[in-house]
């Protein structure tokens, strides 16, 4: 017996918290901030593209990159607890309406309240469907899309096209414009911070900019969602709830079996994912453009799940994609090819160290496409001064297809995400 236990290995010792959760510790993710404010900064000097790390380009960022982190939050919330939530886009039109409707007749605070409750009627539709009937989440989710855009639609038609909608600017497609919501400019820090920016100064200049645009001109709805993505991190990964709700998205049945309500569970997460849909679509009904208007969200939902499964369905990665997709929406919107035909000498150098890291990994076929890649992006750069106008328009989506195949070898989405679960299996 003595001999037993002595040739019997010791148990390993368990991995530190922060590897486990994160892989990365905080000070490989500073060197990486690091790394990529001095490329940056690198690519503005030698581009002499000011404006790639300007105040107001960085403003413009936010204000785009709050409705699709808004959306991929949603989706975070709905896949943790094991649904899919491809209706995220429809959810986020009913938001637009609620928000343009009500807003107009009432106040923009009520509108606000009603996109999100319209977004949250749609995350409870699918959560019928997909927790209860046990509806493919696909399905659901595609005909929840389908759905909201032909409500809205109709809708619009029903109420924006006479009486007192009409004499104010209503119209089939549209609602009447709604009041502002207030914005505000963090006292003391935004002229300071323009004042650097303007001497143009390596680095430093750089980070006065672009810290510049995180503190002018905000909407109370961007901090709103700041305190929303940083709710959601504490109360998922630093409550009981958030640990119940997560193990219904990673093994349903052994939830079942501690004793888990997981029905309960799923729809409260599927009504919360509704609800910041919902928000993001007032967002752009009553921030970025003062009305409701038919087609608007323009596949932010989408690309909101893309910058989701981009930061590997956490908050602190999903924030750092949605504000990458809107860096890049902004890039096409400011200023054009110009601006966009600078970005090229910082793929180029993306795809250079990719390049080079997949031939130290032995991945030689791999690396020799990212380095031919790379190759043509230089040449492309050196030839021309400006992106055509095409290409610029399609930047976003471009982004979005490069990051998802870059990030894709290090994801890792909840087990149970997109099973049916039937009450009674853990029994």
């Amino acid at each position: 017996m003595t001999a037993t236990m002595t040739d019997t290995p010791p148990p390993a010792a368990p991995k530190a918290d922060t590897a486990t959760r994160s892989g990365r510790s905080l000070g490989q993710i500073l060197m990486i901030v690091a790394g990529a404010l001095l490329l940056v900064a690198a690519v503005r000097v030698i581009s002499g593209s000011d404006q790639l790390t300007s105040e107001g380009q960085v403003s413009a960022a936010l204000s785009l990159a709050v409705p699709i982190g808004l959306a991929g939050l949603a989706g975070l919330w709905s896949e943790r607890s094991g649904v899919v939530n491809i209706g995220l886009e429809g959810m986020m039109i009913l938001g637009t309406f609620g928000a343009g409707w009500v807003g107009w007749q009432s106040s923009p605070w009520l509108g606000l309240l009603c996109g999100v409750g319209f977004g949250v009627l749609g995350g409870l539709l699918h959560a019928v469907a997909t927790v209860t009937f046990g509806v493919d989440h696909i399905v659901s989710g595609v005909a929840i899309n389908l759905l909201a855009l032909g409500t809205t639609q109709y809708l619009a038609k029903l109420f924006f096209v006479d009486g007192k909608a009409a004499d104010a600017g209503g119209n089939p497609k549209q609602s009447p414009p709604v009041d502002s919501l207030p914005r505000f400019d963090v006292p003391g820090l935004s002229s300071v911070l323009h004042s650097i920016e303007s001497h143009h100064w390596f680095l430093i200049s750089d980070i006065a900019g672009i810290l510049g645009g995180l503190v002018t001109d905000l909407s109370v709805v961007t901090v709103l969602a700041v305190v929303l993505f940083v709710g959601s991190w504490w109360l998922l990964w630093r409550t009981a709830f958030g640990l119940r709700l997560r193990s219904c998205g990673e093994n349903p049945i052994a939830a079942e079996s501690l004793g888990v309500n997981v029905y309960k569970y799923k729809y409260m997460a599927v009504a919360v994912s509704g609800g910041l849909a919902g928000l993001g679509g007032a967002f752009l009904a009553l921030v970025t453009s003062h009305s409701y208007l038919e087609g608007q969200t323009g596949g932010r939902g989408y690309i909101g799940l893309a910058a989701m499964i981009f930061g590997n369905w956490r908050p602190g990665g999903l924030a750092m994609g949605a504000g990458l997709f809107g860096y890049s929406d902004a890039l096409q919107l400011r200023n054009g090819g110009e601006t966009v035909h600078a970005l090229l000498l910082l793929l180029f150098v993306l795809l250079l160290a990719m390049g080079g890291w997949k031939l130290y990994k032995k991945a030689h076929w791999q690396g020799g496409i990212s380095l031919m890649v790379a190759a043509g992006v230089l040449v492309w750069y050196l030839v021309t001064d400006e992106v055509p106008s095409d290409f610029v328009g399609a930047t976003p989506y471009v982004v979005t297809l490069l990051v998802l195949s870059l990030s894709a070898q290090r994801l890792r989405m909840p087990k149970a995400d997109g099973m049916r679960y039937r009450k009674g299996q853990g029994k």
